[in-house]
């Protein structure tokens, strides 16, 4: 018997799309593997969803490059600002359109983005998500 699909426990999807939103809302029910899923289409409400002390943990979050008022690398550059290295041990996975490989560079510096991926999700990507968010638990046990 197949050992049991990875269950990402929180996620936070960033993205300003409502289209994207819904659709990505049904591929990631649909798929089971994710127990809690929160939407915000402004990276600041995300930030401030973040910096709430009664949240419980966020296992993945997946951001938007490209979004009106903060871009995701304001987002990533405020989020390691404010929480330092509690952010940067976090698992940030971007869904973007761009294919410039200057953004692919600039988001890989980053310490906390483990992945890129072109939109639009699929249900392949979830899969992947939740593979990468077991991996990194297990690394984590492992560094305890």
């Amino acid at each position: 018997m197949g050992e049991a699909p990875s269950v990402i426990g929180s996620m936070v999807m960033i993205d300003d799309d409502e289209t994207d939103q819904y659709l990505y809302r049904r591929i990631i029910e649909r798929s089971g593997l994710v127990a809690t899923l929160n939407f915000f289409s402004l990276a600041e409400d995300a930030l401030a969803y973040l910096r709430r002390k009664d949240r419980p943990r966020v296992d993945l979050i997946t951001l938007d490059i490209n979004m009106p008022r903060m871009d995701g690398f304001e987002f990533l550059d405020q989020a390691q600002a404010e929480f330092g290295t509690r952010f940067e041990h976090s698992v940030v996975v971007l869904l973007t359109t761009s294919l410039n490989p200057a953004d692919r560079s600039r988001a890989l510096a980053y310490p906390m983005v483990r992945d890129i991926l072109n939109k639009p999700l699929t249900s392949q990507n979830v899969a992947t998500l939740a593979e990468v968010c077991r991996e990194e638990a297990y690394v984590s046990e492992q560094s305890a």
